[in-house]
């Protein structure tokens, strides 16, 4: 069984517990920064091209996007002509139903899975667990996580809230209701827990005829795929079974091969801190006698093109799921990717989520407050999104939409005052008169703002009123 993020609560609440626990904020703090010490050394190795690259991500991931209609139409022109099959998918529900008529039609019942963003977004597990099919995550840290009937807490790194102790707990207690069992003696030591996972996972390689993957990046011109991995358990999945679904997020489009040039040493270097991942793996439709001999590939939309025609929060599309944001992050550094309440966390989720599902529901809305603002995650983007001004541009639309009524007629009532010079000395005078027993919490929405904070003093006298009597003294004086 897979857990969901369905009925999570808001962030506010969701942190505020997360903060607590001291073993789970110990284990990201000790994760992130090792992480992003990696990053910033092959970055810095760079020097200025680093810029130069960032640019140019940039510049084709919003060039694909300005003219996705003709990409996507390139790409599935190119998979078919490959010998692969395309299939269109407006929503999850969609996709999901695609994905599972497709495993139903080779007559098994079982499948093994690339690590892949998009299959968590729609919650593919749980769509073929209700058609009575398994769904075999082989990504360690996927694995660690399905094991444990946790939730994913990070893009990269899954598991990164748990420790080797934890694990092996896992481990032992899980293994073997999926499959090859842990060793008996198992200990926390990270090669015995490696060796224990390729043991259990190499037996579901062998015998699994379906797999399901997501990619990096699709190549319009050629109708290649590409996944970038750390591990070679993708490949494994890639090469092995007979049939092979890649479900893919239409935004994951790049125009040519030649584009992979600037996002190869981009991506590794900022998700992984390396030169170069491990393993890449590329695949084009079909080739006769060498890998899967059935090749579909699931385009999904699932409120992509309502993200697309918002002219601020379309640069959320450029993201290629290095995860830089989150490790830079010092809200999900102390928080962990669940408070999110999304598959996407960190400051990449506060800005994609809320535009792919809507700001219906109360958990939506908050994700935009969900930062500080410091602007580290802008700096750190690959491809220069700025997530800041998404963030501030969502938070309008959540102050604009119904409810916030306190927080409207403040905001009106501040309007009328700072558009006026002598209503904006009338209050001055006021609450300086008023001066230390201001009440140094607010009550109601305000009391937010100073939960944490207290309200400062109001000095007896403004600056307004300081430069008047100054410039009065000044004239009586000449």
């Amino acid at each position: 069984m897979s857990a969901t993020f369905l009925g999570l609560p808001p962030f506010p609440e969701a942190a505020r517990a997360a903060v607590g626990d001291s073993r789970t904020r110990q284990n990201l703090h000790k994760a992130t920064r090792t992480i992003r010490g990696k990053r910033d050394a092959v970055v810095g190795e760079l020097g200025e091209d680093w810029q130069r690259l960032r640019s140019e991500g940039e510049r084709v991931k919003t060039h694909t996007l300005r003219h996705l209609d003709h990409y996507l139409e390139q790409l599935e022109e190119s998979v078919q002509r490959a010998g692969g099959t395309v299939h269109w998918a407006a929503d999850a529900a969609e996709a999901n139903a695609i994905v599972t008529r497709l495993v139903h039609e080779t007559g098994e019942r079982e499948v093994v899975k690339v690590k892949s963003m998009a299959t968590q977004e729609i919650e593919l597990n749980n769509a073929l667990e209700a058609a009575g099919i398994t769904a075999y995550e082989t990504d360690l840290a996927e694995l660690i996580v399905q094991l444990g009937e946790d939730l994913p807490s990070h893009i990269l790194v899954p598991a990164i809230h748990l420790g080797r102790a934890q694990i092996r707990e896992v481990f032992l207690r899980q293994m073997a209701e999926w499959g090859v069992p842990a060793p008996p003696g198992l200990t926390d030591d990270p090669r015995a827990l490696a060796e224990a996972a390729r043991v259990h996972l190499r037996e579901l390689f062998l015998r699994a005829k379906v797999a399901v993957s997501g990619a990096n990046f699709a190549v319009a011109d050629s109708g290649t795929l590409v996944v970038l991995e750390s591990e070679g358990n993708g490949r494994m999945c890639l090469t092995l079974p007979e049939t092979l679904i890649s479900v893919v997020g239409i935004e994951k489009i790049v125009p040519a091969w030649s584009d992979l040039e600037v996002f190869m040493q981009l991506l590794p270097r900022s998700s992984t801190g390396e030169r170069m991942n491990p393993y890449t793996s590329t695949w084009t439709g079909v080739t006769p006698g060498d890998g899967p001999q059935n090749f579909h590939l699931v385009l999904l939309d699932n409120g992509r093109t309502d993200v697309l025609a918002d002219t601020v929060g379309r640069q959320a599309l450029r993201c290629i799921r290095c995860s830089a944001c989150l490790n830079i992050c010092p809200v999900y550094e102390r928080t962990g990717g669940h408070a999110y309440g999304s598959v996407y966390p960190g400051p990449i989720g506060a800005i994609l989520t809320p535009q792919l599902q809507g700001m219906s529901s109360e958990t939506d809305k908050a994700l935009p407050y969900a930062s500080s603002l410091c602007g580290a995650c802008y700096d750190v983007c690959p491809v220069a999104i700025d997530i800041p001004e998404v963030l501030v541009h969502l938070r309008e639309q959540v102050a604009r939409g119904p409810g916030h009524t306190g927080e409207k007629a403040v905001m009106a009532g501040a309007d009328a005052v700072f558009g006026s010079a002598r209503a904006l000395d009338a209050v001055q005078r006021a609450a300086g008169a008023v001066g230390g027993n201001l009440p140094r919490h607010l009550p109601g929405m305000a009391g937010k703002w100073t939960d944490t904070r207290d309200l400062p003093d109001v000095p007896g006298q403004s600056f307004r009123q300081w430069w008047n009597k100054r410039d009065q003294r000044e004239g009586e004086g000449r």
